[in-house]
């Protein structure tokens, strides 16, 4: 089976090969050219390209980062935006991107230097100027549901043709982190001023991948981008996903051979992959955390005591076991327990106690119990985790029933039309964590569908953990984060789970990153 843990052989021009995977390549002209050296053996693996079929896990809410407003849109839109900053699999930690480098000349003042040459997919030369438009349409324009990624930015300055200078409102030290998200994907200013809202399902990027065509529920094509800035990457000619939200039909089309792979299987997956039968699993730890959202607008759950109440309500534990087949971690909070910024006091606040929350309940005037408008998704995976929760909480005296439907339909009913008291879904991660808090609970953000004002000192220390890079500062500040949101419940964190992706034995070099959102700008077909 493939992990994360293959030693590597070699690293350069920003590819690495794994041992095993390294030495299968080594056959024929592969073996001649290896002798050339690294990079040629990376011309013949792109020469081999190769078109890769993917079972996706959901259709896309939008293909322009600055609109979409579901976690599952990532997959789609790594591959056609270039983003100004990326990040490390393992670590999250920051890595050039379209901005060279980076630096903080003063607290309040972040310099991007660009690299030249670059275009979008149209032709159109990306350079500060289209930086500029980008950063100011996301922090601006009316449509755009990241305006909180980039709420500490005062303005954007073009300060040379290949740099942007972007004033602070004060200090942001996660910026570059949130300019390796949504906030950083470019895309082509020329293409938005053409095609306006038509660019949520045509876009035009500066990706590896060019966008082909998008047959809604379907299927999404995307083509190599052959003047992609990277040159060593993609390494296949182009990316057919296969909209499949099942896991266990995106699995079962892995082993039949209509896909190569398949991403975002759930643990009772795993135990069928590792019987063999010719796929192959590839795992790892994730900040992705399955949740139920509260809109605390109106209604009970505007009770703090209510919120409380569904969190000792579930057993965390018996959820992972039933529902992930032990494949996840309990979820206490919005960062798992291996993250460095994580609190351990905090994760005690709720134990399973159905007895505590229905004397939360009567404390809060409910002493016959509430009923909620319960909100999900019509997949087997979640339907099943929900009928499991909604055991837990009818112990504890609160009913309701699920509307269910697909991800992105229940997504947009919940966050931008504000349906439902509460939306079983998940909280797919940011590199930086402190904007995982700012759009989560932000009076204004995307996420908060009910738009509800922060608790007092929660966004102040949220600035607190971008106003230094110090870890240990940052550290402190997290837990008086992470504190405030739990003794308010603002959320009721489930579980963590595990990335667990199957692959047909000719895919090669794919990877789980800590997101839990995959990206195959380095993987190949052999064979």
């Amino acid at each position: 089976m493939k992990n994360n843990d293959n030693p590597i052989v070699s690293e350069a021009d920003g590819f690495t090969f794994r041992r095993r995977e390294f030495l299968g390549m080594l056959t024929g002209v592969a073996a001649v050219a290896a002798m050339a050296g690294p990079s040629a053996l990376m011309a013949k693996v792109k020469d081999n390209g190769g078109m890769l079929r993917v079972g996706a896990a959901a259709n896309p809410s939008s293909m322009d980062p600055a609109t979409g407003g579901s976690g599952s849109d990532h997959i789609f839109l790594f591959p056609v935006f270039a983003t100004l900053v990326e990040w490390e699999y393992d670590t999250l930690a920051p890595r050039p991107g379209l901005a060279e480098s980076w630096e903080f000349p003063k607290p309040e003042t972040l310099i991007l230097n660009l690299r030249q040459g670059v275009k979008f997919h149209d032709g159109t030369r990306l350079d500060a100027e289209a930086v500029k438009f980008n950063l100011d349409r996301n922090r601006s324009d009316s449509r755009s549901n990241i305006r909180s990624d980039l709420a500490s930015v005062e303005s954007v300055e073009v300060t040379g043709d290949y740099q942007v200078t972007v004033h602070l409102k004060n200090p942001d030290t996660s910026l570059p982190l949130v300019l390796s998200d949504r906030a950083g994907m470019m895309v082509s200013p020329t293409a938005l001023e053409k095609l306006g809202e038509d660019h949520d399902r045509n876009p035009v990027g500066a990706g590896p991948m060019k966008f082909v065509e998008w047959n809604d529920g379907d299927r999404i094509i995307l083509e190599r981008n052959p003047e992609f800035w990277d040159q060593e990457r993609p390494l296949v000619d182009g990316i057919t996903f296969r909209i499949i939200t099942d896991s266990a039909t995106r699995l079962r089309s892995v082993r039949s051979g209509q896909n190569d792979l398949a991403y975002h299987l759930d643990g009772r997956q795993k135990a069928m992959i590792e019987r063999g039968g010719g796929v192959e699993g590839t795992y790892g730890p994730t900040v992705y955390c399955y949740q139920i959202y509260l809109n605390h607008a109106s209604g009970p759950l505007s009770n703090a005591k209510v919120r409380q109440a569904l969190n000792h309500a579930i057993n965390r534990e018996a959820l992972v076991r039933a529902s992930m087949r032990g494949a996840g971690e309990p979820a206490y909070m919005n960062l798992p327990s291996s993250h460095w910024a994580y609190d351990a006091k905090v994760a005690e606040l709720y134990p399973h106690d159905p007895e505590k929350a229905r004397k939360l309940l009567a404390e809060a005037g409910y002493p016959d119990g509430i009923e909620l408008d319960m909100r999900g998704y019509n997949d087997q995976g979640s339907v099943q985790r929900q009928e499991i929760i909604m055991g837990m909480l009818a112990d504890a005296g609160i009913r309701g029933r699920f509307t269910t439907g697909t991800i992105s339909d229940m997504s947009a009913a919940y966050f931008a039309r504000g349906e439902g008291d509460f939306l079983v879904s998940a909280w797919t991660g940011r590199p930086d964590p402190s904007l995982t808090y700012a759009l989560l609970y932000a009076g204004d953000s995307y996420f908060n569908a009910g738009k509800v004002a922060p608790p007092e000192g929660l966004m102040e220390a949220i600035r607190e953990s971008r106003s230094t890079d110090d870890l240990e500062e940052r550290k402190q500040a997290f837990s008086t984060i992470q504190r405030i949101v739990m003794e308010n419940a603002l959320v009721v964190p489930l579980a963590f789970r595990e990335d667990i992706m199957a692959s047909a034995p000719k895919v090669r070099n794919l990877q789980t990153n800590l997101l839990g959102k995959p990206k195959f700008e380095n993987v190949y077909l052999q064979g």
